[in-house]
């Protein structure tokens, strides 16, 4: 079986219609137990108290938005290349949920960041990544918006998408190649202990069921796209 199939609007709905359920459902209840856990079942940490416990909603979220854009350059270099339709609207529907993570990535970094490094903010290379790569979602979803006909909007935000990624990438990555107040990643699958053991496993819980929710709020927004779409090539037959 081709996993292009799926880009055949009605299969995508076929499919997506089974899963929604089962990823709400999941999605709701690991992150119930994994923020219950984590907020109020580990100890506060040396020297930040209780502060630390922010790593419970800043982590998923600032994965979330980067790998959202990381999804939406994929869906829009295939929609590109391929033509397929339901790429550009994955792309499309993926955006407003992206830009929304990166705004709790950065507040939530800057409310760990006040009591850590002494400021709200600071234009280091990585936090600077995380902001330019917001406004590469801001700038998205206004060309969408800005052009009527959907396949040149389509055309257009995908180029523009792909010219951020190097921004996702340096927002993930910055660290690694500059000095930076940002601490390396808190996961990692090199060697050493980066996160004490009474946070481990409740973060693999919150980012577990962030991506559960995350991927239930893409397919309803794709669905809605898709339906969107089909309205208006029925309002133009009518015409």
């Amino acid at each position: 079986m081709s996993i292009w199939r799926f880009a055949n609007p009605a299969e995508f709905m076929r499919l997506t219609r089974v899963l929604l359920a089962p990823m709400w459902a999941g999605g709701a209840i690991v992150l119930a137990v994994a923020l219950g856990w984590g907020l109020f079942f580990t100890p506060p940490a040396e020297n930040f108290e209780h502060t630390a416990k922010i790593i419970f909603v800043h982590v998923p979220a600032a994965m979330i938005a980067i790998n959202t854009y990381a999804l939406m350059a994929i869906a829009s270099g295939i929609g590109l290349v391929r033509r397929h339709p339901v790429s550009f609207l994955v792309a499309k529907a993926a955006a407003p949920i992206g830009a929304a993570f990166s705004i709790i990535a950065l507040v939530t970094g800057a409310v760990w960041g006040q009591p850590t490094w002494g400021t709200w903010w600071e234009w280091d290379a990585r936090l600077t990544s995380m902001l330019i790569m917001f406004f590469f979602y801001l700038g998205y979803m206004a060309l969408w918006a800005a052009i009527e006909e959907p396949e040149k909007a389509a055309d257009l935000s995908g180029v523009l998408c792909l010219v951020g990624v190097v921004f996702a990438f340096l927002a993930r990555y910055a660290s690694e190649f500059w000095p930076t107040l940002h601490q390396d990643a808190s996961l990692s699958v090199e060697s050493g202990q980066r996160v004490h053991d009474a946070y481990r496993t409740p973060l693999y819980l919150s980012m577990i069921g962030f991506y559960l929710l995350f991927i239930a709020l893409l397919l309803v927004r794709a669905r809605t796209e898709i339906r969107l779409r089909r309205s208006r090539a029925l309002r133009l037959q009518a015409a």
